[in-house]
């Protein structure tokens, strides 16, 4: 008998395209044996939020608490305010830091001068690979007493600003940190996606009279919208994990009031304090927010504009 001819455009089984690409799928196996080793085995231990852990004793607990470590951080007043100040970093992150690196990258295409295109690059992504302590320590220094601005404070005949002392400037030193370390880097993705966008349509809208603005506004936002549809989802996933490294580093008990966030409050009260079980919670409680928004976020996305991450 002759073998039966697959038909054209019909798809191929997981076990054919397997045995086809066998090769390829080979570099899938130190992922996915990471991805099970360091992310999936570690979500075992969410067990113990709803167990008593003592160190030394049971890996997975003594003894069955149920939700007693939940209501515990529900009616803890300390959780609620670091809960605040992490919604509050969140969405200052958010809008802000997210849309900027979508108006360089628009800036960046409309540069003719590759030099000068270059030049810029380069200085935006550099902060991206300085190490968080570094940052932290050139965010020290510019708010410092006799730092630089408060040199450009005297110099206009102002008085020094403590900075780091005062829970009101917390906030804006730290997205401007954020703004200045990753806006560069985050500008990259917008390029490759700005390079995808069909160049006949620039060519047809200029012959329809459009100028560069409508040009931007019809066909280059439009062009690059899957990618930042999926980079916003990404982005609301990782909503509540505000930056742990950074803000332990710049933080002090006198920044609490404003600096304090959820990953903060976990460290202090799971790794210093011993509180194991209570952290637990604390963190599981997060995962399912950050879930719930990442869900609902591609629903809407999905539903609204017809672009979603899956």
């Amino acid at each position: 008998m002759k073998p039966r001819r697959r038909k054209r455009g019909s798809r191929l089984s997981w076990r054919e395209a397997l045995r086809k690409d066998w090769r390829l799928y080979t570099f899938l196996i130190l992922p996915v044996v990471f991805l099970v080793i360091f992310r999936y085995l570690p979500m075992a231990g969410n067990i113990i939020a709803f167990r008593r852990f003592r160190p030394g004793g049971s890996l997975f607990g003594d003894y069955w608490v149920g939700f007693y470590y939940f209501e515990m951080f529900w009616n803890d007043p300390t959780f609620w305010r670091v809960f605040t100040n992490t919604l509050i970093l969140g969405a200052l992150t958010l809008v802000i830091v997210f849309p900027l690196p979508i108006v360089l990258a628009l800036l960046l295409n409309e540069v003719r001068a590759r030099k000068f295109k270059r030049a810029v690059q380069t200085i935006t992504y550099l902060p991206h690979f300085m190490s968080i302590v570094i940052v932290a320590g050139i965010v020290f220094q510019l708010t410092s007493l006799d730092g630089t601005i408060n040199q450009i404070i005297r110099a206009f005949g102002g008085d020094a600003i403590s900075f780091m002392q005062q829970p009101q400037w917390f906030r804006s030193i730290y997205v401007g940190s954020e703004i200045w370390q990753t806006v560069g880097w985050g500008t990259i993705l917008y390029l490759a996606a700005l390079t995808t966008i069909d160049d006949q349509l620039y060519e047809a809208s200029r012959i329809d009279g459009a100028n560069r603005w409508q040009q931007t506004w019809h066909i280059t936002l439009p062009g690059i919208r899957p990618t930042m549809i999926v980079l916003l989802i990404l982005n609301i996933g990782s909503f509540l994990a505000v930056g742990f490294e950074k803000i332990l580093l710049l933080y002090n008990p006198l920044l609490y009031p404003t600096a304090d966030v959820i990953s903060t409050y976990l460290y202090r009260v799971g790794i210093a304090s011993g509180s194991y079980s209570y952290s637990t919670a604390i963190g599981l409680f997060e995962a399912i927010i950050g879930l719930v928004l990442v869900l609902s976020a591609n629903a809407i996305s999905r539903r609204a504009v017809g672009s979603s991450l899956w």
